[in-house]
């Protein structure tokens, strides 16, 4: 897998971890799946349910990135964050908190 840190990742060179994070969560749907998997475990039908009806292919392969950079793993009920993807899931908490604050400031008419 050419994704993980110390290796080029789209649009950088550089192989800096930031870079790699970036490239992988910028992919369609690996937000969401990781997103949807803060709230628990989930099997592969209720977690592509939670995200609107992704392909089955797109989750698969999503799937698999988000298991080779130890974010996700196969538990019993299906899937789950890993201890890392967990500590990646408060940051999304965090940035969650800010959206509802910038979201406040806008007009909803």
């Amino acid at each position: 897998m050419s994704k993980l840190p110390g290796r080029t990742a789209r649009g950088s060179r550089s192989g800096r971890p930031i870079m790699v994070l970036l490239d992988v969560l910028g992919q369609r749907w690996t937000l969401r799946i990781l997103w949807e998997l803060t709230s628990g475990p989930a099997s592969f039908r209720d977690l592509q349910a939670r995200c609107d009806g992704v392909s089955p292919s797109v989750m698969n392969t999503r799937l698999k990135t988000l298991r080779s950079l130890d974010l996700v793993e196969r538990v019993t009920e299906g899937y789950a964050l890993t201890r890392q993807g967990r500590q990646l899931g408060r940051h999304l908490n965090k940035l969650n908190a800010w959206a509802d604050e910038w979201a406040r400031g806008f007009d909803p008419t």
